[in-house]
């Protein structure tokens, strides 16, 4: 099955907001076997949408569309589909229940082109919106599926993924529900990860494996065909158990387990404490862990440590350490995340200094990257590595790699379990 996205908004040409619908939409279709083949951006005008509208149901089997379905005059998108399709327009009564219901919750009065947003096309199955007021819908029209989306991600995403997600399965899976899981690597690139699985993936029929790229990680959805979920779900144990025997080393989550939400869900499970001392991440790995609810749980706290004088004076690395090894090395890496350990008494330590570039630091080439963990009473460890790209992305890349650390150390103490 093959889909086209349409974006709809001159905010999005104008370059006032990103069109991250389309991005998100392109992930979650992938995850159930459907094949995004273009995106497509068009300002609010009903012309220009209409010709995109006639031009995707030419082509594909699903067309979404997001955005336009506001109260104001420039929301175009309903009624450009009407035209198109020759459904009527009406009242959604549910709908307008919920629009009511949500100015009443927020103590403001409703005006009368509120009510445009309950409106929808006739015969279509109105998606309600829980996180707004303009619902969604799906209908089927010349044997192509459509669906219209609001475009505050917020509530596009929700709406998406817990209404539109289950009823499209219903409508492309030959009548067969598609169970899917999403296996997540980090540390191994895609094309080496599709490489070493390539008889696995040739063999495939039923359930499948895609490989997917995401932001300097790799996943695998795994789809299984079947009228019984139990007979599904032992269908994606095996295959993943087939995968993982090969490259399991790699894999650190299921479905949406970030890196972050994994480190953070051991963290807490395991009743372990935290702090971090911080040079070229100046803060970032603090702030991701600021962010997880109940973080103070187990995260006391971090040090940016710049400066060679805040990693001597501030987290108490030797000066003696700097002179001979330098601030971007392994012996500096380690003191960082013991002296941290230590000043916060927390079970673990870590730390991170390296060069993020543009300019090369202590004669080590940008990209040069360091990461300390002290673990409880073991000897710290220190992991090195050589990373391209942009400072910001060097910086990003380098808190991944230390949660995918911390990871498999949490996973390795089996005492803590």
């Amino acid at each position: 099955m093959n889909a086209e996205i349409i974006a709809v908004g001159s905010e999005l040409l104008l370059g006032q907001i990103a069109n991250t619908n389309a991005q998100y939409l392109s992930q979650q279709l992938a995850e159930i076997g459907i094949d995004v083949y273009r995106h497509r951006v068009v300002g609010d005008n009903r012309e220009r949408l209409l010709n995109e509208i006639r031009d995707a149901e030419q082509r594909a089997d699903l067309v979404i569309l997001t955005g336009g379905l506001g109260p104001t005059k420039d929301d175009l998108t309903k009624e450009t589909v009407s035209f198109h399709t020759n459904k009527e327009l009406v009242m959604d009564q549910e709908s307008l229940l919920f629009i009511e219901q949500y100015f009443r919750d927020s103590g403001r009065p409703m005006t009368d082109n509120n009510r445009k947003q309950a409106i929808v096309l006739k015969d279509s199955d109105v998606l309600i919106n829980k996180h707004g007021m303009a619902p969604g819908m799906i209908f089927t029209h010349n044997n192509t599926v459509f669906v219209l989306l609001p475009g505050p991600p917020r509530e596009m995403k929700p709406m998406f993924q817990m209404d539109a997600v289950p009823k499209l399965l219903g409508l492309f899976s030959d009548g067969q529900p598609v169970h899917s899981r999403v296996l997540r690597y980090f540390g191994i690139g895609e094309a080496e990860l599709e490489s070493k699985i390539e008889s696995l993936i040739d063999a495939q029929s039923n359930p499948t494996i895609a490989p997917l790229a995401s932001d300097g990680e790799v996943t695998l959805r795994l789809s299984a065909k079947h009228m019984d979920k139990s007979q599904a779900v032992a269908m994606l144990d095996d295959a993943q158990e087939k995968v993982n025997k090969i490259v399991g080393e790699f894999m650190y989550g299921i479905n949406e387990q970030t890196l972050l939400h994994k480190a953070a869900y051991l963290l807490a499970s395991r009743k372990k404490t935290i702090a971090a001392a911080e040079s070229l991440t100046a803060g970032l790995f603090s702030s991701q862990m600021g962010s997880i609810s109940g973080a103070s749980a187990f995260f006391h706290g971090g040090i940016i440590c710049y400066s060679n004088e805040v990693k001597e004076q501030i987290v108490g690395v030797r000066k003696e350490t700097i002179e001979e090894h330098g601030s971007v090395s392994e012996a500096c890496a380690a003191e960082l995340a013991t002296k941290v350990k230590a000043q916060m008494n927390t079970d673990i330590g870590i730390s991170f200094t390296g060069v993020a570039g543009p300019d090369s630091l202590e004669g080590k080439a940008p990209g040069t990257v360091w990461i300390g963990i002290a673990y409880e009473d073991n000897p710290p460890v220190a992991f090195s590595y050589s990373l391209k790209g942009e400072r910001n992305y060097v910086r990003i890349r380098t808190v991944k790699h230390g949660l995918f650390q911390l990871i498999r150390l949490l996973n390795e103490d089996k005492s803590s379990a």
